[in-house]
């Protein structure tokens, strides 16, 4: 089945970030950039009739379809520790990652 799942910590989080805007969600991007060629970008948005929708627990995660292709699969979870906090996906299509963790090829 294609999708892109959320963990426990990842709702919370949205959830959060989100209060204000229930109508809202997490918007994940693939973009081009970084040392390995692709990034991710993430940011509060509203969902446009083109996006696929991912949906637990009441937290949204908004995917266009094009970024959908790089992460069917994936799960988004977040940490919060004392040396980085953030959000972080786990992608079964990324070949391999930067040394930073921040760019990934596929």
């Amino acid at each position: 089945m294609a999708t892109v799942t959320l963990s426990d910590n990842a709702i919370r989080k949205i959830h959060q970030l989100t209060a204000e805007k229930p109508e809202a969600g997490l918007r994940v991007k693939v973009v081009g950039g970084g040392c390995s060629g692709l990034q991710y970008r993430m940011e509060i948005d509203s969902a446009g009739e083109r996006d696929k929708i991912f949906e637990r627990g009441g937290a949204r995660l908004i995917v266009d379809k094009k970024s959908f292709l790089y992460l069917n699969g994936s799960e988004l979870d977040y940490a919060d520790e004392l040396m980085s906090s953030g959000f972080r996906l786990v992608n079964p299509n990324a070949r391999r990652t930067c040394g930073c963790g921040e760019s990934f090829v596929v």
